[in-house]
């Protein structure tokens, strides 16, 4: 036989082992993809491993566990920052709370006849702002409460349109406090949706706050048929670059003296949780908060 066959079964031999090679090392990883994916979705310390020899397979293995390790590691720093800003916030919004009623206390202890206009507009202006504080601690409790419950939804059918009315119906005094006749829509048909009632509530109620706090003239709330929720108001307040962030933990925008800050974040994490998405847009000098589930 001819040296060019023995090259020729040589070359056959060494095409096939580089086949089987290929195979074993997509396979392989493969089943990396697969460990890596399973690790990520689910609350597992496990490990990546390789049944292979190949050394570049191991190496590569080798990295992606350190890499896996220190995510772990930076989601448990995560979990524990979210817990002690809970119970900060907790503390701090009973910390206010104490002062905050006795100042009220004492507010109410003065008697009105003998004092001076001008000492009567202090006065109007100190409880102002006193309430003002007191509704921003209520928000930050709420908000330590939404974060420690966040993973309890239930969910049930309900009617929109009859949670919408009685969060408007609710809201009644703080538009007349603030001269305003809201603009209210929805379909005479009934819109059902699988949510947490109580979750729906405290949406709308921090969304409709929202729109009356940075209302000028008008609020326009409207449920259409396939249960799209919009509440909008004008505004000049607001920017584009300020109506991106206005879902921002903590967010205010300079100027809008009632500001509070942290009730549309609160809106927002309470949608997700029922699987919606809430967004807003600024168009024509109209602020609009769309809610869809």
């Amino acid at each position: 036989m001819s040296i060019w066959f023995y090259l020729s079964l040589l070359s056959t031999l060494t095409a096939f082992l580089l086949l089987i090679k290929i195979i074993s090392m997509k396979k392989e990883i493969k089943n990396i993809e697969k460990s890596i994916d399973r690790i990520l979705n689910c609350d597992t310390n496990s490990l990546i491993t390789v049944i292979s020899n190949d050394t570049d397979l191991k190496k590569l293995a080798t990295y992606l566990n350190l890499s896996l390790k220190r995510l772990r590691k930076l989601e448990i720093e995560y979990s524990r920052g979210n817990l002690e800003l809970k119970n900060s916030i907790t503390n701090i919004s009973h910390d206010l709370r104490t002062p905050l009623t006795a100042i009220r206390g004492y507010l109410d202890l003065f008697d009105p006849k003998n004092l001076t206009k001008k000492q009567k507009d202090y006065l109007t202006f100190i409880r102002k702002k006193t309430d003002d504080l007191t509704k921003l601690t209520e928000q930050l409790f709420a908000y330590s409460k939404t974060l420690e419950s966040s993973v309890f939804v239930k969910k049930e059918k309900i009617c929109l349109n009859d949670i919408l009315e009685d969060v408007v119906a609710s809201s009644y005094s703080l538009f007349k406090e603030n001269d305003l006749e809201p603009s209210v829509a929805m379909p005479n048909k009934k819109i059902y949706k699988n949510l947490d009632e109580n979750a729906l509530k405290r949406v709308l109620e921090n969304v409709i706050y929202n729109a009356i706090k940075y209302s000028e003239n008008e609020v326009a709330i409207t449920l259409n048929d396939e249960g799209l929720i919009t509440v909008s108001n004008t505004t000049t307040k607001l920017t584009h670059t300020s109506v991106e962030k206005i879902f921002d933990r903590y967010f205010t925008v300079e100027n809008a003296k009632k500001s509070a800050g942290i009730g549309l974040s609160i809106a927002k994490q309470l949608v997700e949780l029922n699987g919606g998405q809430i967004s807003a847009k600024l168009k024509d000098n109209h602020l609009v908060v769309t809610l869809e589930f």
